[in-house]
This record gives C-alpha cells, sequence and structure tokens, in this order.
C-alpha cells in the first residue's frame, strides 16, 4: 500500500478493503459462545444438584446463570465494536 493519499486502499483477499468496519464474520462465534456458556453452566448445575440433592433448583439457576452471562458477554462485545466504530468515524 501507497501512503499517497490519492490512491485507494488495495483489497484483502476477501475483497473488502482493509479496517473497513466489523464484517458479520466476526460475530459469529457469540452464537457459539452464548450457547456453550448456557450448557456449561447447566453441567454445573445438574453436577452440584447430584452432589447436594437440591435437584433442579441449581440446574435451573445454572440454566440462568449461563444465559445471563452469555447475553453480558454479547452486550459487551457489541458495545466495544460501536466505540471502535464511532471512533472511526470522527
Amino acid at each position: 500500500m501507497s501512503d499517497d493519499p490519492g490512491r485507494t486502499r488495495e483489497p484483502t483477499p476477501f475483497g473488502q478493503p482493509e479496517n473497513e468496519g466489523t464484517s458479520g464474520g466476526a460475530y459469529m462465534g457469540l452464537g457459539l459462545q452464548f450457547g456453550l456458556a448456557i450448557i456449561l453452566f447447566m453441567f454445573v448445575g445438574k453436577w452440584l444438584d447430584a452432589r447436594l440433592g437440591t435437584s433442579p433448583w441449581l440446574l435451573i439457576l445454572g440454566v440462568f446463570v449461563g444465559a445471563g452471562g452469555g447475553f453480558y458477554s454479547i452486550y459487551r462485545r457489541l458495545m466495544e465494536d460501536q466505540k471502535r466504530e464511532d471512533a472511526r468515524r470522527k
């Protein structure tokens, strides 16, 4: 790439100019992360229920904690990307 301001940026191998913003591919893993958080906490709750004899309360609590953690992770990621996008536009 050149430092000449009149020259356009060279495309990346996928056809998008460099630093053009966040693509949809960057968010593909968020759904998987959300699902894994729920499943992980569900199994932790199920294991604790078996150990403590509180079935099914800790399993239910684990699902809600996993979902809450997954939502928070997605929210945090989207807000970081939004701030980065706003700073890029200024």
